[in-house]
């Protein structure tokens, strides 16, 4: 089983800056890709941005300049540092890990945190 739980959300003023952060616990053999997803109300869920066992990362156009995902591979952490935020960033922001639960396997498994609320006020 594997847990994944975030932090860090909360109100900020258009401009502001916030730092999400993610950690995965539980039994597993290795952690592939990290990332964070977002939703807004009646909106579908969006890729904001991941970063793979390497440490490349991939952003979303929207977020592209703005936001810089890292990760701590000791810690099994990924954190999201969000700066110039906007009303659009507004949303449920989920942090999600892909995962090998045993060693020698070579079936992936997607977990999920529980979200946690950024709301930009402009």
């Amino acid at each position: 089983q594997v847990q994944v739980v975030e932090s860090g959300g909360g109100l900020v003023q258009s401009g502001g800056s916030l730092r999400l952060s993610c950690a995965a616990s539980g039994t597993f053999s290795s952690i592939n890709d990290m990332g964070w997803y977002r939703q807004a109300p009646g909106k579908q869920r969006e890729l904001v941005g991941l970063i793979t066992s390497g440490g490349s990362t991939n952003y979303a156009d929207s977020v592209k300049g703005r936001f810089t995902i890292s990760r701590d591979n000791a810690k099994n952490a990924v954190y999201v540092q969000m700066n110039s935020l906007k009303f659009e960033d507004t949303g449920a922001y989920y942090c999600y890990v892909n995962v090998i639960l045993k060693y020698g396997s070579e079936v992936q498994y997607n977990y999920w945190g529980q979200g946690t609320q950024v709301t930009v006020s402009s």
